[in-house]
């Protein structure tokens, strides 16, 4: 497994802290290494990994469309990031795009 793409993984997640819990949880499993991980554990972090990039489109595409003038009102903005988290693993768990799958078989030949 290379490290070097771990490393750019664990960057990555932690580079963009906005009290995201997937990136907490995915900079705790990369940061505890996974050279001795199972398979599920390795796929886990590739999930977690593909959440965590799905959830930071959605976020930057809210914020292109929403226009400054507008107000988000008081849901949106106490729980917009909690439903982002869910769709972005909702679409991770679905195995959908795929990216979580090829990072996987990635790391399993590296």
């Amino acid at each position: 497994m290379s490290m070097d793409i771990t490393q750019a993984y664990y960057n990555s997640a932690i580079s963009s802290q906005k009290g995201s819990i997937t990136a907490s949880k995915l900079s705790a499993t990369l940061a505890s290494g996974l050279t001795d991980a199972t398979d599920e554990e390795l796929m886990d972090a590739c999930k977690s990994f593909e959440a965590y990039l799905v959830e930071q489109v959605f976020t930057k595409v809210k914020d292109a469309l929403t226009d400054s003038e507008e107000e988000e009102n008081e849901y949106t903005s106490a729980f917009g990031d909690m439903l982002y988290q869910k769709y972005a693993e909702d679409i991770s768990e679905s195995g959908q795009l795929g990216i979580a799958q090829q990072l996987y078989e990635s790391m399993k030949r590296g």
